[in-house]
Formats: structure tokens, sequence, C-alpha cells
């Protein structure tokens, strides 16, 4: 009589559930931890208006409506209606590829702070092939825009990459540095060289029809256009990219170890610039998929704050592609719903930012949250983000 064998199941571990829960743990901490900020300013608002009497306006919203307001108006500016989605996934595109890029970056054991310098030069890039070739087909005409801002990107932050592979100069200061040259001289092109006699504002030309990203609904109003797609097809190719290839392989190894790198045949400064490249690459593309799918034209002066926050979205994911996704949704449905919650509530739209601030804060610190939630340090889930000032 033979036994039956019984298909084996795989367990599954707890510790990395938790471990990935950790990040949404955070981001609920964050959100309580606002809702009180919320709470005792308001009190504290209240108290003032009536010189601390209490509050005796029947119009005068107490704390927990002015908290509920908040979040619903945050919430419903987000996600409410067709078009606050739209305009999430609108802000979600860009997060997407910066928080590629910085991601890329800490993979690589290198800190690339300069992915806001790498989405201008990308940006103006983009722009100038867009309005510089008439003729060409929309399909040609959208590549040779996304390239020219992929490669501009890339190109400036090799810059960094090869003075840290070469002279092994740190690139906290490169890239930061290299964010001033890069936005200061973008700014002296809008307005001189590229700048549009015709337009009341320092801008440049804008981009011909056959360069604009085609619309993902065209046959609505809403804005969103072909440049989501572009951002999630973009975490499946560097998530194959770093996991799936020999490239990927030593990007990390020489990020994690770069002795046991260099012991092993590889060559740790190429793979400094290489990884620089590719990080830079995804934030020019970044800034080319948001002129080609938005703006169409480039203003002076223009400030997103693109390039930094993609350093809380990589911070938030762990550096893990596909936990680019959610990260960079979060942070796109904050800035999309901090009007609606600013209206709703009468509150400053600058909570947001403390808020934002409070994710990175427990997110960083996530011992806090362990110590929080009764949550042990399982093996073998560290990321290395760098390797510390100076580190080879």
């Amino acid at each position: 009589m033979s036994a039956t064998t019984q298909p084996i199941k795989p367990k599954i571990d707890r510790s990395q559930i938790m471990e990935a829960l950790i990040p949404v743990l955070a981001v609920i901490t964050a959100l309580i931890a606002g809702a009180i900020i919320i709470m005792v300013s308001q009190l504290i608002s209240a108290n003032l208006a009536t010189g601390f009497k209490g509050v005796s306006s029947a119009s005068t919203k107490t704390p927990w409506q002015t908290l509920i307001s908040a979040y619903v108006g945050l919430f419903q500016g987000a996600f409410g209606s067709p078009r606050a989605i739209s305009e999430t996934l609108i802000a979600t595109t860009p997060y997407i590829l910066t928080g590629l890029a910085v991601a890329v970056g800490f993979r690589g054991g290198l800190f690339n702070i300069g992915a806001e310098g790498q989405y201008y030069v990308g940006s103006i890039c983009a722009v100038f092939v867009g309005y510089s070739f008439k003729g060409l087909p929309p399909f040609l005409h959208i590549t040779l825009s996304m390239l020219a801002g992929i490669v501009g990107g890339g190109l400036f932050a090799a810059i960094p990459g090869y003075l840290k592979a070469r002279f092994g100069t740190h690139e906290v200061i490169n890239t930061i540095m290299l964010n001033y040259i890069g936005v200061k001289t973008i700014d002296w092109l809008v307005r001189g060289p590229l700048r549009d006699p015709k337009a009341s504002l320092d801008q440049t030309y804008y981009i011909l029809d056959s360069a604009k990203l085609p619309k993902l609904l065209p046959w609505t109003d809403l804005r969103v256009h072909i440049g989501i797609v572009i951002a999630l097809v973009m975490v499946f190719v560097i998530n194959w990219l770093l996991f799936k290839t020999t490239l990927g392989y030593e990007l990390r190894t020489v990020g994690s170890n770069p002795s046991v790198a260099r012991y092993a045949g590889m060559s740790v400064a190429r793979n400094f610039v290489v990884t620089m490249i590719i990080s830079g690459g995804l934030a020019g593309m970044a800034g080319a998929v948001q002129q080609l799918g938005m703006n169409y034209t480039l203003k002076a002066v223009f400030a997103t704050g693109y390039g930094f926050d993609s350093i809380a979205v990589a911070l938030l994911a762990k550096s893990n592609p596909f936990g680019i996704i959610p990260a960079a949704l979060l942070w796109g449905a904050l800035r999309n719903g901090a009007s609606l919650m600013q209206v709703r509530s009468n509150m400053s739209i600058d909570l947001i930012n403390i808020v934002q601030a409070l994710v990175i804060m427990f997110v960083a610190a996530d011992q806090m949250i362990r110590w929080l939630y009764h949550i042990k340090t399982a093996r073998d889930t560290k990321v290395v983000f760098t390797r510390g000032w100076g580190g080879g």
C-alpha cells in the first residue's frame, strides 16, 4: 500500500510580513500624530480667539470636527472623484520615476540628492527636442524627446559618479552643488537663449503637438496621460535590471560591500558611474514626462520639489522598486488632496508638509515603530542605503 504524498505548503514567514508592515505602520502613526497636531492647534486657535475663556461661538468647529473635515477633505481631494483620481495620478507619475532614481542609487550604495537638478536637465532637453523638429511622426518625436531627457539627466548625474569613482569625493556634496548649477544654468537658458520672444513670461517655446504625450483616456476631459503607464513599466524594468541581470547583481554587490565586489573582480569605479547614470536617467525621464505630458513648455524659476521628495519616497519603499508605487501614490495623494483639505478645515496647507515630515521621521527611525508596535528585527531584511560618509 503506497503512502499518499501531501504537497508541501510553503511556510509563511511572519517576521517578513511584519517587516513589510513597518512602512504602513509608519504612515498610520504619522497620520495619528498629524491628527493630534490638528486638534491641538485648533484648540489653541479657538482659545486665543476667546481670550482662553473657552470656545463660545457656535460657528466655531470643535477640534474633532476640524480633524474629520481635514482628513475627509484630504481623501476626497485625492480620490473623491474621477477628476481627483486623475490629478493624483498626474502628481504620482514623477514621484514614481524620481523615487526609482533615488532607490537605484541606494541599491548601488550611493546617496543621489541631485535628482532635482537631473529632473531640470531632463526637462530642458526634452522640451528643446520637443519644439525643435517639425514634421516628425508623433511616435518618433515623443521617443526622441524622451531619450533627450533620459540622456540629459544621465550625463548630468555621471559627473558626480565619475568624481566619486576617480577621486573618492562624496556624492552627497557633489549632487547638492550640481543641483544649484543645473537649476541656475537652466534658468539662464530659459530667460536668454531659449526664451520664446512672443511669450509674456520667461519661458521656452511650446513643444509641437507631435511631441505631446497622448492622454490616457482621450474620450474624457481628464488630464491624466500615458506618462503613468511609462512610469509603471519602468518599475518592472528596474526590478528586472536589479534582480535578474548580471549588471544589477554587480550594482547591488558594490552597494552592499565594495571590498567583496572588488575581490570578486567587479569594477567598483565603473559601477559607481553606471549607478549614477541610471539614477540620473530616471530623474531626467521624470522631467521629460512631466513637460511632454502636462506643461508643454518650461518656465523660468519653476519649482517642483520632486527631486527632494523622491528621497522620502525611496526611503518609504525601502528601495524596493514595487514598493515605490504605493509610496509615490501616497505622496501624490498628499500633494493633490492638500488644497481641499485646507478649504474644508481652514487649516494651513503646511500641515501636509508636517505629515510628510512625520512619515519620513517614523520610516527613518524604524526602531521607534518596532518599539511602539512590539516588532522584533528580522534577519536578512536590512537594505543598505549608503555606506557612510566617504565610504569607498
